[in-house]
């Protein structure tokens, strides 16, 4: 039986991995549910991912996960609710890795710090894909999990903007919407091409004027 590490909360639900306990006003310390619900919640996003989330029906999941279609809604209610538990669990992630390149000594300056993250949302496995499909496709039908998305765009812009602050440089630094967008860029010039040729090309073209001394 696996044993996970990841915990997110959505809602005043909290999943946390590390245990088999899961709160939605009751207890149920069982792992099989928690691997149940963890496996639903994988399938979905991958789902999400590949066809969108209006065109991902319920009836999909149900037959992707291999469960009644009883159990999903035992665990999530509803799609919308489940749409939001996914975004949770990609920021989760996302929040862990991008804190992980900022605080790791593994990289000597902000500006390998920077290029990393970007490396880190534009991949051929993004957990991004799925918030940056998130803000155009669900902002009307789904505006909880909308938000969500947002929130992590926020708080990435202020990880962003510490580590330009933190540059000691003579040049114009970048703007951390900048990076922001060269992020989004990148990620729409891999979803066309399936092809990273041009990332790492970019990024240091980007980062260029950024240099330390």
């Amino acid at each position: 039986m696996p044993v996970f590490s990841t915990h997110f909360k959505s809602d005043g639900i909290s999943i946390s991995l590390h245990t088999t306990r899961i709160y939605n006003g009751k207890t149920m310390p069982n792992l099989e549910t928690s691997s149940k619900k963890l496996h639903i919640i994988r399938t979905a996003i991958r789902l999400f991912t590949t066809h969108g989330f209006h065109t991902t029906g319920v009836d999909l999941i149900v037959k992707e996960s291999e469960i009644p279609k009883a159990t999903l809604y035992n665990y999530f209610h509803s799609k919308e609710r489940l749409i939001e538990m996914c975004i949770a669990f990609q920021k989760s992630l996302l929040k862990e890795e991008v804190l992980a390149i900022i605080y790791s000594s593994r990289y000597c300056t902000p500006t390998d710090k920077l290029k990393e993250i970007v490396v880190l949302h534009v991949n051929s496995n993004s957990l991004y894909h799925l918030l940056l499909k998130a803000f155009f496709e669900i902002k009307v039908a789904y505006q909880q999990a909308y938000r969500m998305a947002i929130e992590y765009r926020k708080w990435l812009t202020r990880e962003i903007f510490e580590l330009i602050f933190s540059l000691e440089i003579r040049a114009l630094k970048p703007d951390a919407n900048m990076v922001l967008n060269l992020i989004d860029g990148l990620m729409f010039e891999f979803l066309s091409t399936k092809s990273l040729d041009e990332r790492d090309v970019m990024v240091e073209y980007f980062f260029k004027p950024t240099c330390l001394r």
